[in-house]
């Protein structure tokens, strides 16, 4: 088992509901968390508002993950501060809902960029220190990642990217002792479907519609320590994304019906 007392974990879109519970989970397991985001206020009140237990320390950077110049600037303060980055949690990342024949091209990119191309540039920004230290990679996908989903073509898009790149760098870094973790939850309670782009880039004017209950990001991110801990390589998080990775790939037909007849209402 992996411990990460003492170690550097850097966590991407940090100012977020999954990003502030991962936060708290490294933190509790004695970790130097590198709390980074492009939100500078939000940070603020990170560092303001969060009780970090003997042992631990929460540093804060500004970073916008789709301009790989910030990314390398901000993992260089890890590094200077703490020595090395032992794990980057890919957690930045936007939604859209909307019919891809309505969605205007500039929100396709916009997802990809900060979705996929955010996760690679941070990537490629801490992956020397990364393989220094022996170190862990967690990307944090979706059911979106391996399965369509109506509605979220760029999303999808960014997601499926994620697991091609991330399942093909665990191959080239596996032998100089770095972990590759891919998570993939359901619906979870944060803002990022909240804040989800529409057609037009603005906010989608329809509410989300969900398959299965709605987890807690406290939960999520319990779980994804356990399976970093475990060093494992893939996590299905709850009963519907287990239920959707198998039925995407016996059953693909009848998954795609059930999703279509759930979903079809967001567009």
């Amino acid at each position: 088992m992996r411990s990460f007392n003492g170690q550097c974990i850097v966590i991407t879109g940090a100012a977020g509901g999954l990003g502030q519970a991962l936060m708290t989970a490294f933190l509790h397991a004695h970790a130097n968390v590198v709390a980074l985001d492009r939100d500078g206020a939000a940070l603020q009140a990170l560092q303001n508002n969060t009780t970090v237990p003997p042992g631990a320390t929460l540093m804060t950077a500004l970073c916008d993950v789709t301009n790989l110049p910030s990314c390398e600037a901000a993992i260089g303060q890890a590094i200077t501060r703490f020595g090395g980055v032992d794990v980057l949690i890919n957690n930045a990342g936007i939604a859209h809902r909307s019919a891809f024949a309505d969605t205007q091209m500039d929100v396709l990119r916009r997802v990809m960029e900060v979705n996929f191309f955010g996760a690679v540039n941070c990537t490629h920004a801490a992956i020397a220190s990364l393989r220094q230290r022996r170190g862990m990679v967690i990307a944090i996908s979706s059911v979106a990642g391996f399965s369509p989903l109506i509605g979220r073509t760029g999303y999808a898009a960014s997601k499926h990217a994620l697991h091609g790149f991330f399942d093909s760098l665990r191959t080239e870094v596996q032998d100089d002792g770095v972990d590759v973790l891919i998570v993939c939850p359901s619906f979870i309670d944060t803002g990022i479907d909240r804040a989800a782009l529409g057609a037009d880039g603005q906010p989608a004017a329809h509410a989300r519609k969900t398959t299965g209950a709605t987890t807690q990001p406290a939960e999520v991110a319990t779980a994804i320590l356990h399976a970093a801990q475990h060093q494992r390589q893939l996590l299905l998080f709850s009963f519907t994304a287990k239920a959707a990775w198998w039925l995407s790939r016996l059953w693909p037909t009848r998954y795609a019906a059930i999703m279509r007849k759930r979903l079809r209402a967001e567009i």
